[in-house]
């Protein structure tokens, strides 16, 4: 494994500030998607190669998406 590998495996969680922010950015992209119905939650799980990343949002429609010309 690479010293960066290592390091990243290091912690067991992100802070609720990282949660936060994360959450934060990821909204712009979904409220492009779907009707959000309240906010988003985050669940981390490790795994043997770092981390699962989950998630979960309540949303009330999935919005149809222009094509780009």
């Amino acid at each position: 494994m690479n010293a960066n590998r290592l390091l990243s495996l290091d912690r067991d969680d992100m802070s609720d500030l990282e949660r936060e922010l994360f959450l934060k950015d990821l909204k712009r992209v979904y409220d492009e998607y779907f009707e959000a119905d309240g906010s988003p939650s985050l669940e981390l799980t490790r795994s043997d190669d770092g981390f699962i990343v989950c998630v979960l949002a309540s949303v009330r429609r999935i919005k149809s998406v222009k094509k780009v010309q």
